[in-house]
């Protein structure tokens, strides 16, 4: 549950550039949003993986 709460935090430190680049054209911001999208891609695959686990463990 550790790991959903993290990805969600990341999520919400996402939100002021996601509103930087979108509404104020900042494409510094868009930069940010996007290394910050994929570390999210990469957070909820390893949850896909250890929710699987789990499952598998029974």
């Amino acid at each position: 549950m550790q790991k959903f709460q993290e990805l969600k935090n990341l999520v919400a430190s996402l939100e002021a550039d996601a509103d930087k680049f979108y509404n104020k054209g900042n494409s510094a911001a868009g930069t940010r949003l996007r290394k910050g999208m994929q570390e999210l891609k990469n957070m909820a695959q390893q949850i896909r993986i250890e929710v699987q686990e789990l499952k598998s463990k029974g």
